[in-house]
């Protein structure tokens, strides 16, 4: 229950959940899956897209938060200095509002597909919003034991 897959209009990730650093985040994050949203790019914080959850509350403390996530590492910040949202970085980004800079909480990692973060800052960038889902990676199927 720790692998996620994340469908970007055609482009498709698989990233991790950052139990040991976020456990309440995760905890909370997961509990909202399937999520569907649409992801644009980001008016302040560099190469990100991110998804506008408004007032959304998950209930979850500051944890293992950054303002710095290195490409890949996808953010979510609960409201407080500006609205609850999920930041995807696909390049260099420094987490920030129309009210300066801003924290996240680092919940989730690629474990796949950061070759593809080029051609996302390319869709939310010159193509606009793009449909996001995240969901719990398929069960790995067991292989059977000796019989």
């Amino acid at each position: 229950m720790n692998e996620v897959v994340i469908q970007v209009g055609p482009l498709r990730f698989t990233a991790r959940f950052e139990d040991e650093r976020a456990p309440a985040t995760c905890a909370a994050f997961r509990s909202q899956l399937p999520f569907e949203g649409e992801l644009i790019q980001a008016r302040w914080s560099g190469e990100a897209g991110w998804s506008p959850l408004g007032d959304l509350s998950l209930g979850v403390p500051v944890e293992n938060a950054t303002s710095h996530p290195s490409r890949g590492d996808i953010l979510f910040y609960q409201a407080a200095a500006s609205e609850t949202e999920i930041l995807f970085p696909y390049g260099s980004t420094c987490f920030a509002s129309k009210v300066g800079q801003l924290a996240g909480n680092h919940m989730l990692t690629l474990t796949s597909g950061h070759e593809l973060l080029p051609e996302l800052g390319r869709l939310v960038l010159w193509h606009g919003a793009q449909r996001i889902r995240i969901e719990l990676a398929p069960s790995a199927q067991t292989s059977p034991g000796p019989s």
